[in-house]
């Protein structure tokens, strides 16, 4: 991702919601104030310093399991 003179690398391990998004969905994105970014279409908004060090950040969100008697997996 391209923002004010800085690229961005989100890879997937760090930000799985992206991973099974269509391009379009990722390209839309809002930045309704500096250095916070909105996905409108897959509700994910992030600001620079998790992009930047998700190292910092446990993801915390869970996959969606099909089976509701087994736990659900984790996003990592």
């Amino acid at each position: 991702m391209l923002t004010h003179h800085e690229e961005l690398f989100l890879p997937y391990d760090d930000f799985p919601w992206f991973k099974d998004q269509n391009l379009k969905a990722i390209l839309n994105v809002e930045e309704p104030r500096p250095g916070h970014f909105y996905w409108p279409d897959i509700d994910v908004d992030l600001d620079l310093e998790i992009i930047r060090h998700p190292e910092r950040f446990p993801l915390q969100a869970k996959k969606h399991n099909a089976n509701p008697e087994s736990p659900a997996d984790t996003a990592r």
